[in-house]
């Protein structure tokens, strides 16, 4: 149920900003180990995600709303979620280009309108679905790297370590979004956007000590190289509370598959970085594969009228 029309902007924004905090995310991974680069975006997001809230605040004052029970408990779900698909979708970039790694993530569209529907019941029309058919399609085209496949090549490809652990990032992004859904509808208030912000600073806090302790646990020797790293991990912090912030106000504001077939658009801002920014090559195939995610989030904006 869509209860206000600011998911769209919201959703859009969402896209652009995280393709570009993906991009510069990717450089940091060069330079620190797996789950130090996943840290960052957590550690160096609290500061700016607090000063969202607060600044929100300011300019729409009002006290804090109550929570119920469950608050603490979906905000950590989805926020090891979260987790583990970042740390997914980096090892993906470890095995193809950056393009590649992002679509195969993509296809969470999809897995997550199967889980929505399961757990919380969220139904979609039948435009909307082949919104989903027709980015799905074009994200695998996208994951083929511009080579011809036949279907037994394709069905080879997904055995592929870079495909599988894609597509297992994109499962875990689909229950990301449905755990911040089911801790936004547990704060008792009307402004969606309210909500999304305190789901938002409460949830990179708790990712913040969950992944922070692990490294400290697992990987020590890491942490000095992570507050090293402060001026491009400075960066991640900014966009990735920027971009969560926007995408936790789609998710508390229109159903999670909705907002997850209309954020494929992240692939052609993906492209876009991967080509002028990293200085990878933009091959025919992929300019086809962008125009069927486009088409496909066409078809989905159509359903949803």
């Amino acid at each position: 149920m869509i209860t206000s029309p600011i998911w769209l902007p919201a959703t859009l924004l969402a896209g652009g900003v995280q393709a570009w905090r993906t991009a510069v995310q990717r450089r940091v991974s060069q330079s620190l180990s797996l789950n130090a680069a996943g840290l960052v975006r957590y550690l160096y997001g609290v500061p700016f995600t607090l000063m969202l809230l607060g600044g929100y605040r300011l300019v729409f004052p009002a006290p804090l709303p109550s929570v119920e029970p469950l608050f603490l408990l979906f905000c950590a779900a989805g926020g090891l979620a979260q987790i583990i698909a970042t740390n997914l979708l980096i090892l993906a970039f470890a095995h193809r280009n950056f393009v590649v790694g992002t679509a195969y993530s993509k296809t969470e569209a999809a897995q997550g309108a199967v889980l929505s529907f399961l757990l919380l019941g969220e139904r979609l029309s039948a435009l909307a679905w082949a919104g989903i058919g027709c980015g799905v399609a074009g994200v695998m085209l996208l994951s083929t790297g511009g080579k011809r496949m036949g279907p037994g090549d394709f069905l080879r490809a997904l055995g592929q370590p870079a495909a599988r652990a894609g597509i297992a990032s994109g499962f875990f992004f689909a229950l990301t979004a449905i755990g911040i859904r089911r801790a936004t509808q547990t704060v008792e208030t009307d402004d969606a956007v309210l909500a999304a912000l305190m789901v938002l600073a409460v949830t990179v806090l708790l990712q913040t000590m969950m992944q922070g302790t692990y490294l400290l646990l697992r990987e020590p020797g890491e942490m000095r190289r992570v507050f090293a790293s402060w001026r491009v991990s400075g960066q991640v912090g900014l966009l990735s509370a920027l971009g969560s912030a926007c995408w936790f106000t789609g998710f508390a504001t229109a159903p999670v598959a909705l907002v997850r077939i209309v954020g494929q658009i992240e692939v052609a801002f993906t492209m876009a970085f991967g080509h002028f920014y990293l200085k990878e090559a933009m091959r025919r195939s992929e300019l086809v594969g962008l125009l069927l995610v486009v088409g496909g989030v066409v078809l989905a904006l159509a359903g949803a009228l």
